[in-house]
């Protein structure tokens, strides 16, 4: 359930309603056969997504801060030829689940993904994450490493701390309106630039969505070397928010079963990795029971 005393997430409730008109858009195009169900659970009710066979593999997708499901449109139409997608909303950013923000520090996040794939009854998946998608995947996975099949980070959070610069050039950014939020999607982009419409996604999130300012947890040693399942980190080297060599030198000393895929000039925001995520799953691919 949502809890009626949680401070609104948004800067208006106008800002609200023009990034689920956007959010709206993108379901109504979405390219492939869908469903859409609101899972209640003790954290919070949570939108999901759901395509692809009901008989394939489950293949679970968590966007990263500030967006919403809608920022894997592009990648569906790849995904569903060969699992059943879910594409779940994070409680407390911008989509369609509660907006209640759990405690980074605590096994909330954990607990509350595990429950909704009780109510899907999928008992093991593959999980794919994007940046606080991907700190999401991490820290299920760290505490039922049973129900992962297959780890997909894509620029994950909570390996390294977030870049001091990236912070000190993004603050004042923001407070240049639309010129200042079209700066920092060119910084987001790398060498990879946003189309128009995914950057006039972005800039109106930027304009109307309240950030965490929260410093994100940071995974120990310990926590991350229960990750024995078959990894892919897919990162780039002109991200803004991590430095990657740092990132992808720390997961390769505690993860037995890392691959890794840098791409030169790609940014935070990666772009068309569904060929590099495809190859791996197809390489790395076990066998069993994957529904409950």
């Amino acid at each position: 359930m949502t809890n009626n005393n949680t401070p609104s997430i948004y800067k208006s409730p106008a800002g609200e309603r023009a990034i689920m008109a956007l959010y709206d858009n993108a379901l109504v195009n979405w390219p492939v056969p869908h469903e859409e169900r609101t899972i209640p659970t003790r954290h919070g009710d949570t939108f999901v997504i759901a395509c692809g066979p009901e008989s394939a593999p489950p293949l679970v997708l968590l966007h990263g801060a500030g967006t919403n499901s809608a920022i894997w449109a592009g990648d569906v139409a790849v995904y569903s030829q060969h699992f059943r997608v879910y594409a779940i909303d994070l409680l407390g950013e911008a989509g369609r689940s509660a907006p209640n923000r759990l405690d980074w520090y605590s096994s909330a996040y954990a607990e509350w993904l595990a429950e909704v794939l009780n109510v899907l009854q999928i008992a093991q998946a593959v999980l794919l994450g994007a940046s606080l998608g991907g700190w999401t995947a991490i820290r299920f996975a760290t505490m039922q490493p049973e129900r992962v099949s297959q780890l997909v980070l894509l620029c994950p959070g909570g390996v390294v701390a977030t870049r001091p610069s990236f912070m000190v050039k993004v603050i004042p950014l923001s407070f240049l309106g639309t010129w200042g939020a079209r700066r920092i999607s060119r910084m987001m982009s790398g060498n990879q630039p946003f189309s128009k419409e995914a950057e006039d996604i972005l800039v109106q999130v930027m304009a109307n969505f309240k950030p965490r300012i929260e410093t994100l947890y940071i995974f120990t040693d310990e926590e991350l070397a229960r990750l024995t399942m078959p990894v892919l980190l897919i990162g780039g080297t002109k991200d803004v928010f991590f430095n990657m060599d740092r990132l992808a030198e720390r997961l390769s000393t505690l993860l037995p079963a890392l691959t890794m895929q840098i791409i030169p000039g790609a940014g935070h925001a990666l772009l068309d990795t569904t060929g590099h995520v495809m190859a791996f799953l197809e390489a790395t691919e076990t066998t069993g029971p994957v529904l409950a």
